[in-house]
């Protein structure tokens, strides 16, 4: 299992709107190949930031086969409008958990 972790910017006083967005592109994520489960999370400290966590069965399962679909064009439709700037992405392996 590989998770994805984007940290996602948005314009000030657009909080509302994005978060309406991304609700809105859950089923997207639920059909996608190899993805068992996606959040988004809000920042406390940092109103405008927002962290994606999606959980994907390899790596490709993102950067091939989600990257490459409609599906993903129709996500960057719905939240991309948001962005400050390009979101942080990146991807990380579970060495442990505790409780």
């Amino acid at each position: 299992m590989v998770y994805e972790l984007a940290v996602i910017r948005i314009h000030d006083g657009k909080q509302a709107e994005f978060e309406a967005a991304a609700k809105q592109a859950i089923p997207l994520f639920q059909r996608a190949k190899g993805c068992s489960g996606m959040e988004i999370r809000h920042s406390v400290e940092t109103p405008t930031e927002y962290h994606l966590i999606v959980k994907w069965a390899t790596l490709e399962n993102h950067t091939v086969d989600f990257r490459e679909s409609e599906d993903f064009q129709t996500w960057r439709g719905l939240v991309g409008p948001f962005f400050a700037q390009p979101p942080a992405v990146q991807h990380l392996d579970t060495l442990f958990v505790g409780f």
